[in-house]
């Protein structure tokens, strides 16, 4: 059976969105899937809006470019709802039938009457992750909040499992992937700077993702059927 999943990433700059896209994809081609990715920004700079779009398969693609009609939405910030850092506006903008929004945030936001009411009428499935929380709790650094929605979105999709995200992790940081930008490159060598080796990065960022993996799995969020599989923590 034919699975396939549109995915908007929302956030901020410095979060390491298109850092995240790029994983994701590459963990789904390495689970024997198909992905293609385009990510979308203005200036580099810290806090300005960052879109990645991501489409995810186990059937071939032949379409790559913005996605204006997801099927799951992912919010990296909670400002680009509260304070509509996003090219897209309102967040939820062309959200499919039944589609997902996972945000991260600690708690349910409160949001709009008028958006509350659009998103029941979408019968969205919204999903808080605390995916910040997660990375400081887990890595002792907030800038691994982007594995944990990688994690997160890898459960949700059921197109990847721990292992292949493993060997995206791995080698993202060491250097067999590409580098998409110089600010990309810039929040590479400041996470590394927090670490004594890159060993233990990926070791961090690796025990990131299965937390959010995990935690999607015990929230019944996941399609994945298990979240022990071999290699996540290798």
């Amino acid at each position: 059976m034919a699975i396939r999943f549109n995915i908007r990433m929302a956030g901020l700059g410095g979060q390491g969105v298109v850092t995240a896209s790029h994983i994701f994809s590459t963990a789904v081609i390495n689970a024997g899937g198909e992905s293609t990715i385009v990510p979308f920004y203005g200036s580099e700079k810290r806090m300005a809006p960052v879109e990645s779009y991501v489409r995810v398969s186990n059937e071939p693609i032949y379409e790559i470019g913005e996605i204006t009609f997801p099927h799951i939405l992912m919010i990296f910030h909670p400002q680009c709802i509260t304070h509509g850092k996003s090219y897209t506006n309102p967040f939820y903008f062309g959200l499919k039938q039944d589609g997902v929004v996972l945000i991260n945030s600690n708690t349910p936001m409160t949001l709009e009457p008028d958006q509350t009411a659009e998103l029941k009428d979408l019968n969205a499935r919204i999903y808080y992750l605390p995916a910040t929380k997660m990375s400081l709790e887990v890595a002792g650094i907030d800038l691994a909040t982007n594995m944990a929605m990688v994690g997160a979105v890898g459960a949700i999709t059921g197109l990847s499992d721990l292992e292949a995200m493993g060997t995206a992790v791995k080698d993202r940081f060491l250097g067999k992937g590409f580098v998409v930008s110089g600010g990309t490159a810039a929040l590479d060598s400041v996470v590394e700077r927090k670490f004594k080796k890159k060993a233990e990065l990926i070791e961090k960022n690796l025990a990131v993702v299965k937390a959010a993996w995990d935690y999607c799995v015990e929230h019944g969020w996941a399609k994945a059927k298990d979240s022990t599989a071999a290699g996540a923590t290798a």
